[in-house]
């Protein structure tokens, strides 16, 4: 009757139509709330965690170092109390080397500088290979406080595959300049030693997707001024002064189709047809000099030039029609979107944009500077500066 007691107690509900069954909450052990040896082995296993001299890290890695195995004990004292200001010395002197390479005299490193910065460069590379075997053995590899959990030593396991991948090539005799440009990112190691520089550049990086908004304003006006552009302008800054086509030269003259200025890439003569109202006309073109001499003469005068008298040829240039090229090798014309696109890219830098609106204006119209002034105004205001750009 003793041990019927109890259990009667348990059977007999203080509240008839309730059920005495309690759940513990968050409870994902599936015991259904029972405690028992899982509540000891998770006591003990938490113990065990906070006795580790690192709690922070992964208690084992490689599936056998643990943290007071060596070399993993040696590498995790490394890790922990590091040296910042030995990798910045090391940083500094990479950005020195790579300062003085010179690529066009050093392709086959015969000088004795050369082969000094090429030591300098094995110094550096093996010095940040050993750095990042000490942390992935300190650390581990994968999982999420491990080495390759953050982004900064990813960069810095690319720089070093990047550079044994380089290594190994040279001793193939294989040339792979494109390997050795990453060079160029092993000074961003310095951001990962220098807190308030990660902090800067991470802030930064995090402002990025707030400028969608500002891009997309910026991309609007290029799509609007440049379709613009290619309405009013297109093939009109390939206009050119040519000879008639029924005029025939002397055997002995040999004279351009059209006519060219001493700078014809950079200033060339565009002219404006007779349905455009440009500001610049084949009337226009200057008097033809020889040795110094001002040509006055005509072409009936020919046979009767002499040493003071030369024949103007540049009259004859009466024909403005479409040629083959456009300013500035070609880079500079309004026949497409994507030209457009460049040189109005040109125009809101403020570099030489008053050389295409002047193009511009000969060939199509004074009043075309409105298209300009406006486009820079826009430009301005939508946040697209020339500072933004970089330009001065």
């Amino acid at each position: 009757m003793a041990e019927d007691g109890p259990r009667a107690a348990e059977e007999q509900d203080p509240e008839p139509g309730k059920s005495k069954t309690f759940i513990r909450l968050n409870d994902l052990s599936g015991d259904g709330g029972r405690s028992g040896a899982g509540d000891k082995d998770a006591g003990s296993g938490d113990s065990e965690v906070e006795g580790l001299p690192y709690p922070a890290l992964a208690p084992i890695v490689f599936f056998y170092l643990s943290q007071e195995s060596r070399p993993r004990s040696w590498c995790l004292r490394l890790v922990c109390n590091p040296y910042p200001l030995l990798s910045m010395l090391v940083i500094l002197l990479n950005c020195v080397t790579l300062g003085m390479f010179q690529p066009c005299e050093d392709m086959a490193c015969n000088s004795p500088r050369c082969r000094i910065l090429e030591r300098f460069d094995d110094f550096i590379f093996a010095f940040f290979a050993v750095e990042m075997i000490v942390k992935m053995v300190a650390l581990g590899i994968f999982g999420k406080k491990c080495y390759l959990g953050d982004t900064w030593n990813r960069l810095d396991f690319f720089i070093v595959i990047a550079g044994m991948l380089e290594y190994s090539l040279n001793l193939q005799n294989v040339s792979f300049s494109a390997v050795r440009t990453v060079r160029v990112l092993r000074p961003l190691r310095a951001i990962n030693r220098v807190p308030s520089m990660r902090i800067l550049v991470t802030l930064l990086l995090d402002t990025l997707p707030m400028l969608g908004n500002v891009l997309l304003l910026c991309f609007f006006v290029f799509f609007i001024f440049g379709i613009v552009g290619v309405q009013l302008w297109a093939g009109l800054l390939r206009n050119r002064c040519f000879l008639p086509e029924n005029f025939s030269l002397p055997y002995t003259v040999d004279l351009e189709r059209y006519y060219q200025t001493e700078n014809e890439d950079e200033n060339p003569f565009i002219c404006s047809q007779p349905r455009e109202n440009g500001m610049r006309y084949c009337r226009s073109i200057p008097t033809r000099r020889e040795e110094g001499l001002e040509c006055t003469l005509d072409f009936y005068s020919y046979n009767d030039t002499t040493n003071t008298s030369c024949i103007n040829w540049n009259q004859y240039y009466t024909n403005c029609s479409a040629g083959e090229h456009n300013p500035f090798k070609g880079a500079i014309n309004f026949d497409n979107i994507g030209y457009a696109w460049i040189a109005i890219f040109q125009v809101i830098t403020l570099e030489g944009w008053v050389d295409i609106m002047y193009f511009v204006m000969d060939a199509h119209s004074f009043y075309n500077f409105i298209y300009f002034i406006l486009l820079i105004i826009v430009s301005d205001l939508s946040g697209w500066t020339p500072g933004l750009l970089g330009v001065d």
